[in-house]
C-alpha cells in the first residue's frame, strides 16, 4: 500500500480543496448514518414493548447518557398524549430525514471526488504526452512503438479504472469506519473489543490472496503491449504482408499472443473474482461469531446492552461490513493498478540524456560555420563514428556519401543534439552545443528527410508546423518556391485540405515538396537534407530538386546522398567508410583520386 500512498502524494495536491471538501462530507455522512440506526433503538423498543417511562429531563451535553435520557423523556410524553403509533411515527420521520442527510452528504463527497479522480487522470496523461515529446530519441530506439501506445492507453486506462475508482473508498471506508467503531465503543466496548480481535484475521487472509494479483496483472499489460505491437506493425507493413502472402504468418504470430494474453486474463479475472465471494463468506462467518458472543453477554445478564440496543449495535456494525467489503476489493483493483503504474513511470521516470547547460548560451543566427572537432559516437559499447573531424563554412554545402551504415545519418544527428557525442565536440561559431539553449539551436536548422514526415492535418498546417507566427502570403510563397503551389491549388479544398495519416492521399513528390515548403517557410541558416530525392521518380525528383536548389542559395547546408548526381555541385564532399571519413573534396577532385568515391560514381553510371 506504500506504493499507492505514493502515487497519491505525487498528484492529489493540487486538488487538496476537493480532498477537504471529501472527507468533511463523509464524516457528515457517517454521522447521520449513525443518528439513522440509532433512531432503530426506540422503534425497536416502541415495537417490543420493552421501553422504560421516562420523567425526569436532564440538562443537554455531549454525553451520550443525557442525550439518551432526554430523547426517551420525549418519547414519554408522546407515548402518554398521543399513543404507541404516534410516537413510531415521529421517530419515523426523524429517520427519514437522518437517512436523506446521510445520502445528500454522501453524494457531495462523491461529487468532490469525482474532481480528484478525473484531474489526477489527465494530470498523468499529460505527464506521459509531454515526457514522450521531451525524451530522446535514444529511448525510443530501445522501446516498441505498440508498448509505448499501450502505456500511454491501456495502462492509464487501468490506473483510472483500478487505483482512482478506489479513492472514493479509501477517502470514505476509513471515516465510516472510524465513525461506527467510536460508536460501537461507546455502546459497547466488551463487545467491540472483541470485534477488534477477529477482523483482522479476515483482512490478512484477504490480503495474501490479493498479493499475488499484482504479478499477473503486469503480466497481462506487458502482452497487450506487445499485441499493439503487431497491430502497429502490420498497418504500417501491410504492402509487404500482402506482396509477400505473409497474411498466414502475421495471423499466426497475432493468435498466439492474443492466446497467451486471454490465458493471463483468465488467471487474473478468477483471482479477481474471488475477492467478492471471499469477503463475503468471511463477513459472514464475523456476524455469526459477533451475534454468538453478544447474545450469550445478553442471556447471562454481563454486558451493558438491551435487546434492543444489541440488535442497533448489529446494525451498525452491518455497516462496517460494506465498506470492509469495498476495501477488499479496492484492494485488488489496486494491485493491477499499481502495475499499471509501474508500466507508465518507465516513461515519466526516464532519464532525459539532452540536458541543458545550468547558463545555457543563445545563439540567433549561424554566423562562421559548423565544426565536428575529434567526434566519437556509439550507440552502444560498439563506436559508429572513429575520430571524426570536419569544418563547414557558413554558407557552403557539404555532401555526405558512402555505403549504408558507414555513420552518415548518425553524423549528422548530432548536430541537433539528437544524440550526445561520447567523446569530442560539435560547434556552431566556436561554441559547444551542448552550451547552447536545445531550443535555439534546432531553430537554426531545417529538415527534409528521405521519408517526408508529414501529420494528418491540412496542407496549410502541415507547411506552417513549427512557425509560431505567419501569413497566408508567405505560406504561398513558400509553396512556390517548393514548386508544390500548383498541386496543392488543384486539390479540393487548396491549402485546407486534409492530406491524411503521414500525407497519404499524396504522391511521394509531393509530400517531399510539402516538406520543403515547410523548411523554406522556416528560413533556417542550417539545412539538412537525408537523401531527400533517393524514393522519387525521374519527373518528381526533377521538380524536387529544382525546389532544393531554391531552398540550399545562401544557406548552410548538409547533404546526405545516394545519387552522386544531385551533389555535382556541392563545395565538399565527404566519402563516409566504417564510422570515418576517408576521402574529401569535389566531385572532380574525388573522380580524379580513383578512390571509394570513383567507384560509387562508375557504379551509378552502370
Amino acid at each position: 500500500m506504500r506504493d499507492f500512498f505514493k502515487i497519491l502524494k505525487r498528484y492529489i495536491p493540487p486538488y487538496k480543496q476537493n480532498l477537504a471538501l471529501n472527507l468533511l462530507f463523509n464524516v457528515l455522512s457517517a454521522l447521520f448514518a449513525v443518528f439513522s440506526v440509532a433512531l432503530m433503538i426506540p422503534i425497536l423498543e416502541i415495537i417490543l414493548l420493552q421501553d422504560d417511562t421516562i420523567y425526569e429531563l436532564h440538562s443537554w451535553s455531549l454525553s451520550f447518557s443525557d442525550l439518551k435520557q432526554n430523547l426517551y423523556y420525549y418519547m414519554t410524553l408522546l407515548k402518554e398524549n398521543y399513543g404507541p403509533g404516534w410516537a413510531l411515527l415521529f421517530v419515523g420521520v426523524f429517520l427519514i430525514i437522518g437517512t436523506f442527510l446521510k445520502v445528500a452528504f454522501a453524494y457531495f463527497a462523491s461529487y468532490a471526488s469525482v474532481g480528484i479522480r478525473n484531474g489526477v487522470v489527465k494530470d498523468i496523461r499529460q505527464q506521459i504526452y509531454h515526457r514522450i515529446i521531451d525524451l530522446p530519441l535514444s529511448f525510443f530506439s530501445e522501446e516498441r512503438k505498440g508498448d509505448i501506445i499501450s502505456r500511454s492507453t491501456g495502462d492509464v486506462q487501468e490506473v483510472e479504472s483500478s487505483i482512482m475508482s478506489s479513492l472514493d473508498m479509501f477517502l470514505k471506508n476509513p471515516v465510516l469506519i472510524i465513525v461506527f467503531l467510536t460508536t460501537m465503543l461507546i455502546m459497547s466496548y466488551e463487545l467491540t473489543l472483541f470485534v477488534f480481535v477477529v477482523l483482522p484475521f479476515a483482512g490478512a487472509i484477504i490480503g495474501r490472496v490479493g498479493k499475488s494479483l499484482k504479478k499477473t496483472s503486469k503480466e497481462g499489460q506487458n502482452k497487450m503491449g506487445d499485441i499493439l505491437g503487431v497491430i502497429e506493425e502490420t498497418l504500417s507493413g501491410l504492402r509487404i504482408i500482402k506482396a509477400f502472402n505473409a497474411e498466414k504468418r502475421m495471423g499466426d504470430k497475432f493468435d498466439g499472443e492474443i492466446n497467451n494474453y486471454r490465458s493471463i486474463q483468465n488467471r487474473l479475472m478468477r483471482r479477481r473474482d474471488l475477492a467478492h465471494p471471499m469477503s463475503e463468506l468471511l463477513g459472514t462467518i464475523v456476524v455469526v461469531i459477533v451475534v454468538w458472543f453478544g447474545g450469550t453477554l445478553i442471556l447471562n445478564e454481563t454486558g451493558s446492552l438491551s435487546p434492543a440496543a444489541f440488535l442497533a449495535y448489529l446494525g451498525i456494525f452491518y455497516q462496517i461490513i460494506n465498506p470492509a467489503k469495498a476495501f477488499s476489493n479496492a484492494f485488488y483493483n489496486i494491485q493491477k493498478g499499481l502495475a499499471a503504474m509501474e508500466r507508465i513511470d518507465k516513461i515519466l521516470l526516464a532519464d532525459i540524456t539532452i540536458q541543458e547547460v545550468d547558463s545555457p548560451k543563445s545563439l540567433a543566427t549561424l554566423g562562421k560555420g559548423i565544426e565536428y572537432r575529434n567526434v566519437t559516437f556509439g550507440y552502444t559499447e560498439t563506436p559508429v563514428l572513429k575520430d571524426v573531424s570536419l569544418t563547414i563554412p557558413q554558407g557552403k554545402t557539404v555532401a555526405l556519401v558512402g555505403q549504408s551504415g558507414s555513420g552518415k545519418t548518425t553524423f549528422v544527428d548530432l548536430l541537433p543534439r539528437y544524440y550526445d557525442v561520447n567523446k569530442g565536440g560539435v560547434f556552431i561559431d566556436g561554441i559547444d552545443i551542448r552550451d547552447l539553449k536545445v531550443f535555439d539551436l534546432r531553430e537554426l536548422m531545417g529538415n527534409v528527410n528521405q521519408e517526408a514526415i508529414l501529420f494528418n492535418d491540412t496542407i496549410y498546417n502541415n507547411i506552417t508546423f513549427g512557425v509560431e507566427s505567419t501569413t497566408m502570403e508567405q505560406v504561398i510563397t513558400a509553396a512556390k518556391v517548393a514548386n508544390a503551389h500548383d498541386f496543392i491549388s488543384a486539390t479540393e479544398n487548396g491549402y485546407e485540405t486534409v492530406i491524411g495519416d503521414r500525407g497519404s492521399k499524396l504522391s511521394g513528390g509531393q509530400r517531399q515538396r510539402l516538406s520543403i515548403a515547410r523548411a523554406i517557410l522556416k528560413n533556417p541558416p542550417i539545412l539538412i537534407l537525408d537523401e531527400a530525392t533517393s524514393a522519387l521518380d525521374t519527373e518528381s525528383e526533377r521538380l524536387v530538386q529544382d525546389a532544393l536548389d531554391h531552398l540550399m542559395q545562401n544557406r548552410t547546408s548538409v547533404v546526405i546522398a545516394h545519387r552522386l548526381s544531385t551533389i555535382r555541385n556541392a563545395d565538399l564532399i565527404c566519402v563516409f567508410h566504417e564510422g570515418e571519413i576517408v576521402e574529401t573534396g569535389t566531385h572532380d577532385e574525388l573522380i580524379e583520386k580513383g578512390g571509394i568515391y570513383q567507384k560509387l560514381h562508375s557504379m551509378q553510371l552502370h
